[in-house]
């Protein structure tokens, strides 16, 4: 046995501690707050006493000379898709550990964590410096916020970035980017009766959606649309005076993303004639510009030298952490370290035993710089 896989395995009852511990501290997007000070404190216990918490409420640390060598930026989200009514406990049944958000991403976090504790045990020349953060807001309205607030301090020293992400049998190559937004439609309204003939907020918003729905959607790339919510009237003698929807689109590709912005403008811009429209940004992720390939290209081949003891990882692209940089043109990807599943659902769950093998593809990876 290597002595990484070896250092690896003799982590795993500490790993599991660590994990039981993050798993139950709540983290809704916007209130990270207790997840960045524990990790914070950890950081300054196990890896060094650079680690702080920034004003975006990610818990970083750094390792190297981060003024003079290029960073490599490592990261996992703190925050979870569920707010603090949620109750948090871990419940461990066939093989299994069931808690909300243990999978998205509380293991990977642990798994981030010990791979800073390594780097920091098992210094050697390695041509990059780097910044290990426990970022904040990945989750939907987050708005990539921590992620954001990294590459504004860091950005133009960032080589390279590795976001904790996901399951242990994928890699996601590249950035889905996408603009959602509040849409609210406002007329007179008034009686059912009386004022039947009025334009009716609800069937006005109804029409905007059929119209939205049929825009072209460009046959290159990947691009999609929905609709999360919708909400308005008062009662049913009442010709509804409000409505509002959310809608977002998303694409692979920056040039989709920008047609459909497009298209959407014309839209709203037809309905304005009928209705007071009023649209309001609730979120962008961009995507991937002006990434140089073959460098790109290097860091794939790079992780899927560190998961090559596994089956060979599954490649897509996905809405992460990674949208920030790719659009900046540096090279990120985003893996995942652990097997498990009903991510999003209060019957989230992980199995821990895959822990040792994504402990161990994680330490290759950060290793081989």
């Amino acid at each position: 046995m290597s002595a990484l896989a070896s250092w690896a395995r003799d982590a795993q009852p500490a790993l599991l501690t660590l994990l039981e511990e993050l798993a139950v501290i709540a983290a809704p997007s916007g209130e990270e707050q207790d997840r960045a000070v524990f990790c914070r404190d950890w950081m300054r216990r196990h890896v060094n006493d650079s680690a702080y918490i920034d004003d975006a409420l990610n818990a970083v640390v750094e390792i190297g000379d981060t003024e003079q060598n290029p960073i490599v930026l490592l990261m996992a989200h703190t925050d979870i898709v569920f707010d603090r009514q949620t109750p948090l406990f871990v419940k461990k049944e066939n093989h299994r550990w069931y808690c909300p958000g243990i999978g998205d991403d509380t293991a990977n976090l642990a798994v981030l964590l010990f791979c800073a504790s390594y780097l920091q045990s098992h210094p050697k020349e390695r041509g990059v410096s780097f910044v290990i953060a426990a970022n904040a807001g990945e989750e939907g309205q987050g708005n990539l916020k921590g992620c954001k607030a990294l590459m504004e301090r860091y950005g133009d020293r960032v080589r390279e970035m590795i976001t904790f992400d996901g399951y242990l049998d994928t890699l996601n190559d590249n950035a889905v980017g996408s603009k959602r937004f509040l849409i609210a439609v406002d007329v007179t309204g008034g009686h059912s009766f009386r004022d039947f003939g009025n334009e009716n907020a609800i069937a006005v918003a109804g029409e905007l959606i059929t119209a939205l729905s049929a825009i072209p959607l460009p046959s290159e790339h990947i691009t999609t649309f929905n609709f999360g919510h919708i909400e308005g009237g008062t009662t049913v003698n009442s010709i509804a005076a409000h409505c509002e929807l959310m809608y977002e689109f998303r694409a692979d590709h920056a040039d989709n993303l920008r047609y459909m912005s497009e298209r959407f403008e014309q839209v709203i811009d037809r309905f304005r004639s009928r209705a007071e429209v009023t649209v309001t940004d609730i979120g962008q992720r961009p995507c991937a510009e002006g990434v140089d390939r073959a460098a790109w290209d290097a860091l794939i081949a790079r992780a899927e030298a560190a998961f090559a003891p596994l089956p060979p990882l599954k490649r897509y692209p996905a809405s992460t952490d990674c949208n920030i940089p790719l659009s900046m043109g540096i090279p990120s990807i985003c893996v995942g370290f652990l097997h498990g599943g009903g991510a999003h659902t209060v019957g989230e769950y992980i199995e821990p035993a895959s822990l040792q093998d994504g402990l161990e593809a994680a330490l290759r990876l950060v290793d081989s710089y």
